[in-house]
């Protein structure tokens, strides 16, 4: 029997000179957020400026409003990070957990 409710993340990266942006897809919770906090912490090399396009993201929970945490305390020491497109319901999410006012959000 397989669960049909599983957490899946797709995660795309493209890069250009020092800018990153990271793409995700599906949902970010506590299942899938250790696949990206992998991909953050091996990937910001070099990176001084970091984007998360979450414009197909559906779910965030706390898990993986961490994740977006920890990114940030590292973009802090060696550029910008930008969270964008976040649909209206994760949007909330950062509006209710007052991460809105700790990361730059472009809608």
């Amino acid at each position: 029997m397989t669960n049909t409710n599983a957490a899946v993340l797709k995660i795309s990266k493209s890069s250009s000179g020092s800018s990153l942006t990271i793409s995700l897809e599906g949902r970010l919770d506590t299942t899938t957020a250790p696949q990206l906090e992998s991909e953050v912490k091996g990937g910001l090399e070099g990176v001084t400026e970091l984007a998360f396009d979450l414009s197909a993201l559906e779910f965030v929970s706390s898990a993986g409003l961490r994740v977006f945490l920890l990114a940030q305390k590292a973009m802090k020491k060696q550029g910008i990070m930008t969270i964008r497109h976040p649909i209206p319901s994760v949007l909330k999410v950062f509006e209710v957990t007052g991460f809105s006012r700790i990361l730059t959000i472009e809608k």
